[in-house]
């Protein structure tokens, strides 16, 4: 059996439209096989001060091979000058998750 490592993918945004378009994006791409879409308030350093604001928080299941380029569809679609993407590596996941997540993305 071969030994694939998955991940989350997250990225935050605070415009529907933009939301949909990554989600629909990598969707329509099989790069992923599912989005979970959150609000959340978020507070950062931003240009020397403290920001607050509510964002949308993306999270994508996918499997290691579809990282880059999620990482690079989602820079081209998202209007933040400094877009936080990160990765996760899923440590503990079922057979049946691992399964639609294989037949789930291309």
């Amino acid at each position: 059996m071969e030994n694939k490592s998955y991940y989350i993918v997250t990225t935050l945004c605070d415009k529907q439209e933009i939301v949909n378009n990554i989600s629909n994006t990598l969707l329509e791409r099989k790069l992923v096989a599912g989005s979970q879409i959150s609000k959340v308030k978020s507070s950062y350093w931003w240009n020397g001060e403290i920001e607050a604001k509510e964002e949308f928080k993306l999270e994508f299941r996918t499997r290691e091979d579809k990282v880059d380029e999620i990482v690079e569809t989602i820079k081209s679609i998202h209007d933040y000058e400094v877009a936080e993407i990160s990765k996760t590596k899923i440590e503990c996941l079922t057979e049946e998750m691992k399964k639609w997540i294989d037949e789930s993305v291309g």
